[in-house]
């Protein structure tokens, strides 16, 4: 059996998100006329999102909030990059320009007149 070690490569804090309320409307009475338990959750870096109003608590919809912004497609392409810039198998436009550079000197061109 092959056992692969897990280990935490970055983590999102509330740094990392807006957390907006807002009153839900529709059915439910005061509840939902007069609190603000509808919950919206941005993620700033990938601009996923997530939003729930359906449960009466704030607590319970900032956690389905959360977990639909963590499902949303910009979201998982975000975190699929990341990793994989972590992990060195992606490189970042500061390390291109860096090789770019590094091409361009003298040692590798060769000047040719006619």
């Amino acid at each position: 059996m092959i056992r692969i070690s897990r280990q935490l490569l970055f983590s999102i804090t509330k740094k990392d998100l807006r957390i907006d309320t807002f009153r839900s409307g529709g059915k439910g009475g005061q509840n939902q006329n007069k609190r603000d338990t509808g919950v919206r959750i941005t993620h700033l870096e990938s601009g996923a999102t997530g939003e729930s109003r359906e449960e009466r608590s704030q607590a319970q919809n900032k956690k389905k909030a959360f977990e639909r912004m963590v499902e949303n497609p910009r979201f998982k392409m975000w975190h699929k990059i990341k990793t994989a810039q972590i992990l060195g198998i992606i490189k970042t436009p500061e390390e291109i320009e860096k090789e770019v550079d590094e091409w361009m000197d003298e040692k590798y061109l060769k000047i040719e007149t006619f």
